[in-house]
């Protein structure tokens, strides 16, 4: 069976006046069918642009693009804009991370679910209305009717989200991308919607593409996982593996950071320095300045990518090479 999605050796470049900034170096990763596949990394590694590729999002004529994206089976940085109308939407959703800017202020929620609901399916102002009361509900949501009537500034962020995520699946898309849906919300509410989440993706056999810089919930949620640093896959995987057996010292570097792997009295531990100005690319691997076991190999040409023997666990790492090469 094809993937839901593929992308291959995506790199994309925003002009400036100082030359150019490379969002994206060399992105490859895919989405099977009812898959959760996660992507985590530092602001400014890329995930947020990468899922703006995958709907086109992006203004036209402010980039420069290389590679391809394969959506559904269509090629997304050539398909013409009726083409992507189409898709969006009904076929793949997006869930933004801030709901309060995701939804109009000004507006009730029960005009604006109506609104979509109807742009995507035909149906009747009065059919629509019921077809959103149905949506909350299938959301959790105890008094659907009262949701409809408030503002988005009268909801609390998980009712707020709950929202966003009734209107993404309401009209049963294939893929649903979620970009740091929870990083508003506290503990207690970030579990119930992520549960709520996987429970209704898999109810309506929707794959996720789950976008956050919060390796717990990856470890919770996901199916595989993709590590993004500086534009660029460092390291990807079975979530469980990835976890088990991190290859990649930047993903180390993450697993160290998460409070519950240091132990009661344990100090948390926090990558040194920066991401690189991605104007400036160093000539090797991007992480060489922060990354405890650099060499000059890792300074003087990028890595190439390590597969284990299984073919599912990858890492872009010199010194992965070197361990796999040493007998």
């Amino acid at each position: 069976m094809a993937s839901l999605l593929s992308i291959e050796d995506l790199t994309l470049e925003f002009p400036i006046y100082q030359g150019s900034v490379r969002a994206l170096n060399g992105v490859t990763l895919r989405v099977e069918p009812r898959e959760i596949v996660g992507i985590v990394g530092e602001s400014g590694s890329g995930k947020s642009v990468t899922a703006m590729m995958v709907m086109r999002l992006l203004v036209e004529g402010s980039y420069r693009v290389r590679g391809s994206v394969t959506l559904l089976g269509r090629d997304v940085l050539r398909a013409p804009e009726a083409a992507m109308l189409e898709l969006r939407g009904s076929q793949v959703a997006m869930i933004f991370q801030e709901p309060m800017t995701a939804l109009n202020p000004t507006r009730r929620v029960g005009g604006q679910m109506v609104e979509v609901i109807r742009l995507h399916r035909r149906l009747s102002r009065a059919r629509a209305r019921a077809e959103a009361v149905a949506l909350l509900r299938d959301m959790h949501v105890a008094d659907p009717e009262r949701i409809l009537g408030n503002y988005p500034f009268e909801l609390s962020g998980g009712m707020r989200q709950r929202v966003l995520l009734a209107l993404a699946f309401s009209c049963q898309p294939k893929l649903l991308i979620a970009d740091e849906p929870t990083t508003a919300l506290d503990v207690t509410v970030q579990r119930q919607v992520l549960l709520l989440m996987r429970e209704k993706a898999r109810e309506k056999n929707a794959a996720i593409l789950f976008i956050t810089h919060d390796m717990a919930v990856v470890s919770q949620f996901c199916d595989r996982v993709y590590v993004m640093y500086a534009g660029g896959v460092v390291e990807d995987g079975p979530t469980a593996e990835v976890m088990a057996n991190p290859r990649h010292p930047y993903t180390r570097g993450l697993l160290a950071a998460l409070p519950d792997r240091t132990g009661s009295r344990g100090q948390l531990e926090a990558i040194r320095g920066s991401v690189p100005d991605l104007t400036r690319l160093p000539e090797g691997c991007a992480f060489a300045a922060r990354c405890p076991l650099a060499r000059e190999a890792c300074r003087q040409r990028p890595p190439s990518v390590v597969t284990d023997p299984a073919g599912r666990h990858r890492a872009a790492c010199w010194a992965v090479q070197e361990e796999v090469q040493t007998p």
